[in-house]
Parts: structure tokens; sequence; C-alpha cells
């Protein structure tokens, strides 16, 4: 009877080992192909970088990570396919995308598997207002955010003067022309006008036709909201056209992939926002954004984007809200997350639990000239920083995410 109890007990001792040491597979739902692949290859990077980080300290709770990854090609409905599959591998978590919609469309699909999904790039407002819900976490701040900011400056450089806005048609370039024409008070569509461009699948000659019709209108400042390689053929085009020697071209969201495919003589002077840079770090102070800054342009020979700083800060969120919840349930560590304030690569930052929006400093920024951004070692030396608000003064206060929220028949709080 001894031999017997021994026994069992020298097997559940091993089960209970073998658990403890069994991989935690998380999933990376991103743009492997299409229009926003580059943004979604700086997130393989900073993901593989960030769990081999963790897993060198022990892994979490004792347990090490592994990643599982699926192209969306930035579309839903591939997106949505993704899910189930990330989901049927035992996925603990779900995060990535460089498009709204497609963050959206995923992270419903995975509040139905019961899995929290955390949004990289995702700058619409939707994605944590009229379509928020409880499993789903935006690491990047939104279009409100971004139009905030970049008003402040266009305000002051450019107050009365006509604005045209192109913009690709989803819930990303909508929400985004919205938020800007707001906050600089072109809400005129007469005085003001737009055109709207497929997303995905635009052909070149869409995007001729609409700057066509730029070129012949008598506006002073171009807004492009449009992203990835969308954003650097229609910058080709304005550059052919002559639209950025006489005009200011504003992109709402820059990235730092955006400008590499464009190169940086082609985008010279252009506006738009981040919400990191690598130059962050160092002026914030922050030790840790400073190493990885070091470490990811030592293993990939270039410096991160924001797109990377997003995926690598949601790792070490997730790994840190399960070690403070003691749990990989996606409510407990939820419940870890919301309202909960940290320093990781920059300045304060907030998941609030109103909106499960990261609350964090958004920045203006401008090109550098070619010149300047040729004296750095890496040449990636590319924005330069014209204005900033911190998290408090750019996110939507709770009464206007409720009014939002009203407005679309949705309720008050996350469900």
């Amino acid at each position: 009877m001894k031999t017997i109890t021994a026994c069992l007990a020298l097997f559940l001792c091993l089960s209970l080992n073998a658990q403890a040491n069994e991989p935690v597979t998380i999933g990376l739902n991103y743009p492997r192909t299409g229009s926003y692949k580059e943004e979604g290859l700086a997130q393989m990077r900073a993901a593989l970088l960030a769990i081999d980080e963790i897993n060198a300290r022990g892994g979490v709770l004792g347990r090490p990570l592994r990643l599982s990854s699926a192209d969306t090609a930035s579309r839903p409905e591939k997106a949505v396919r993704n899910v189930d599959k990330l989901a049927g591998e035992g996925a603990a978590m779900l995060f990535g995308g460089a498009s709204s919609a497609v963050a959206i469309a995923s992270g419903n699909r995975a509040r139905e598997k019961g899995l929290l999904y955390f949004g990289t790039l995702t700058y619409s407002n939707d994605t944590t207002g009229t379509d928020g819900q409880r499993f789903m976490f935006r690491e990047c701040n939104n279009a409100w955010m971004s139009a905030k900011v970049l008003a402040e400056y266009l305000n002051q450089q450019h107050a009365g003067q006509k604005f045209f806005y192109v913009t690709s048609d989803y819930t990303w370039g909508n929400s985004t022309e919205e938020s800007l024409r707001r906050h600089t008070s072109t809400q005129s569509a007469g005085e003001h006008p737009s055109i709207k461009v497929r997303f995905p699948g635009a052909q070149l000659a869409e995007y001729q036709d609409a700057l066509t019709q730029v070129q012949a209108s008598e506006a002073k400042v171009l807004v492009l909201a449009l992203f990835g390689e969308d954003l650097v053929r229609a910058m080709r085009i304005a550059d052919n056209l002559g639209l950025n020697k006489r005009m200011q071209i504003v992109a709402p969201n820059l990235t730092q992939s955006i400008v590499e495919q464009a190169g940086p003589a082609l985008m010279e002077g252009v506006v738009g926002t981040e919400p990191w840079t690598w130059r962050v770090p160092a002026l914030e102070g922050s030790n840790a954004g400073q190493a990885f800054v070091r470490n990811f342009s030592e293993r990939y020979q270039v410096y991160p984007s924001s797109s990377a700083a997003s995926a690598y800060s949601i790792v070490y969120q997730w790994a840190d809200a399960v070690g403070r919840a003691r749990s990989f349930d996606s409510a407990a560590v939820a419940r870890a997350l919301e309202g909960h304030s940290y320093s990781l690569l920059k300045g304060p930052q907030q998941w609030r639990a109103l909106d499960h929006q990261n609350v964090q400093t958004v920045y203006a920024v401008r090109i550098k000239p070619r010149a300047e951004v040729m004296k750095d070692a890496l040449k990636q030396d590319y924005f330069e920083i014209i204005g900033k608000l911190d998290g408090a003064q750019a996110a939507q206060t709770p009464e206007e995410w409720q009014a939002e929220r009203r407005a679309a028949g949705k309720p008050l709080t996350l469900q």
C-alpha cells in the first residue's frame, strides 16, 4: 500500500512539474502581407524580443512563452478565421493588427472565445468607443487623441485656410477625418471637401484621380488619412503633381516604416502624429525604453518603430497582469489591467478602466529634411517633435465617451 501511495505521489509531482513547464501560447494576428505588412513585421520582431527577454527571466508564473502567428492581410474576415485558429491552438491571449477594422472584428471573435485581444495599431475611435467591449484593450492612442495634438499645431499655423481630405474609406480613415475636422473647425464639407478611397484594394488610378482634384482646388492643407503603402503611393503622386511644394501635407498617423518606404526626401515636411519614436525614451528619461531601443536595433539593425513598441509593451503588460492576477484567466487578467498605471518605454501610461483605452502622451511630429536624417548612424532619425499632449489632455473625457456610446445606442459600460 505504501508503495502504491508513493507511486501516486510521484506521478502527481511529475504531472504538476510537466504542467508548470508547459509553454504558454500567445497569438499574434498581424499583417504579413498587404498594404500594412511593414507595420506587421515590426510587431513580429518586437514580440519575439519581448518573449525572449521574459523567458530568460523565468517566464510567466514559471511557464515559458511561445508565439504563434497568423497573417491577416489587413482583411477582417481573414483575421476572424485566424482567431479561431489561434484559439484552437490554446492561445492564452491574442494581439496585433494595423487595421482598426481587423482589430474590431478580431476582438469581437476573441470575446466569443473568452480571450483578451490587444490592439497594436488601431487608431479608429470605434475600437474602444462605440465598438468597445470588456475583452478588448487598445495600446496605442485613438484618432481623437491624434487629432487633438495635431490641431494645436494646425490651428496655430494654418488657421482659416482651406483643407482637402483624401480618406481611406473604412472605420480608421473616417474616424480620423471626423476627429480632425472637429478639432480644426473644418466640418463644412462644402468649404473643406473630401474624397473617399476604397480600402483595401484601391487602385493607383483612384489615388491619381483624387489628387488631381486636389490639384485643381484652392486648398492649402492636404490631409491624407491613409496609412502604410496606401500613403506611400499617394505621396508619390502628390510629389509628381507638385502638391508638396504648395500645400502643407498632413498624414495624421505616421510610422517609421512609412517614411522608410517612401524615403525621407519625398516625406520631408509632412506633419502627423506618433505615440512613440525611438528618440522618446531618452527625452523622457526611460531606462527601460532606452534598453529596448538598444536591444532591438542591435538584434535587427533598425530602430524600433511605434508599431514595434506597441507589440513589445503589450506582451510585457499582459505578462505583468497575469503575474499580479496569479492567473491566466482572461477575466482575472482584465481586472488586473483596468485602472493600472505604469511606465515602460516612455512616461506614465494607464489602462483606463472606463473604456480600456491606453491613456498616454501623444506627439505631433514633422519629417526632417533628408540631410538631417542622413547624419544618423542608421539613417532613420526621421521625426522632429513639434508638439505634445499628455494623456489626460488628449483623451476623451468620460462624459464625451459616454455621449458617443449613447448616440450609438450602446451601453454606458463595457459588456
